[in-house]
């Protein structure tokens, strides 16, 4: 079994700009910087075999090349928040993008979560009850104005991530280029 998932690889410079902010938090356990990325479809435990037929039915994935830019914090967890992170401005390609690539991995026989799609950038896991809940706002509202971007989007990826002690080490499988429309030498 792999632990695995997609998202869209962060240029170097907007992965610069996020751990500059991460180191303004000052708050929770921060992502290391090759961790930084745009997650379009968690896929959780996946067998060998399935993961190959993911791969397969994302070769697949036809959708044009994306313009996308980051602007502000938020954290995930409600009353108990459980991770900040930096907002994607929303972006009706960047939907469809998600879209299509979580019908890929549904095809290729993968149970995605129905979770609504918030595309975002984890910045730093928290724990509200250690941290305290004022602190962690003021460190969001700190953020408010923080931007990042424009930058493009040429492709996406397919990662596995390991479990260990420390923060989880990413590996990426297979890259997957956008483009306008399908290559004719695709299979349909």
């Amino acid at each position: 079994m792999i632990r695995a998932f997609v998202a869209i690889p962060l240029p170097d410079d907007i992965r610069a700009a996020l751990v500059a902010l991460q180191a303004r938090l000052q708050v929770g356990r921060v992502l290391p910087p090759e961790n930084l990325h745009l997650t379009l479809v968690f896929l959780g435990e996946v067998p060998d075999p399935l993961l190959e037929e993911v791969h397969l039915a994302l070769s697949g994935v036809h959708a044009a090349p994306l313009t996308l830019r980051l602007a502000g914090l938020d954290m995930f967890g409600g009353a108990r928040p459980r991770s900040i992170h930096a907002r994607v401005v929303p972006d009706p390609a960047l939907d469809h993008l998600q879209a299509r690539v979580a019908q890929a991995a549904r095809t290729a026989g993968v149970q995605v979560e129905a979770r609504r799609f918030v595309p975002h950038v984890t910045l730093a896991y928290v724990n509200a009850a250690r941290t305290g809940r004022a602190r962690l706002a003021r460190a969001v509202a700190g953020g408010a104005a923080f931007a990042a971007g424009p930058f493009q989007v040429h492709g996406f990826a397919l990662y596995r991530s390991d479990l260990g002690r420390g923060p989880a080490r990413h590996a990426e499988l297979a890259q997957y280029p956008l483009s306008a429309s399908p290559n004719p030498s695709d299979p349909a």
